[in-house]
């Protein structure tokens, strides 16, 4: 059987003693809270895929020629523009 990216995730983040530990106490927890707990940890996943967007495309806008940012405001401006450029 080939193994997945999924697979290869799956293993290697059960390895992580933290998520062993919400494994183990997931079967504790109500349907509801279960529930609860997975809207989280997508809404967290959500967040982390944004600032991961956010920083490359800081990186990027960084690396052209003549483009150095003093506030956040200036950098995310920029990216709205070079994004609407772009697309």
């Amino acid at each position: 059987m080939s193994e997945t990216i999924t697979d290869t995730t799956t293993e290697a983040a059960v390895k992580n003693p933290d998520i062993e530990h919400i494994i183990e106490i997931l079967p504790v927890l109500s349907p509801e809270r279960i529930k609860e707990a997975a809207s989280y940890i997508d809404y967290l996943a959500d967040r982390e895929r944004r600032h991961r967007a956010f920083v490359e495309e800081t990186l990027e806008a960084e690396q052209e020629e003549g483009y150095t940012f003093d506030t956040v405001e200036e950098a995310m401006e920029f990216i709205r523009n070079w994004s609407e450029e772009t697309a």
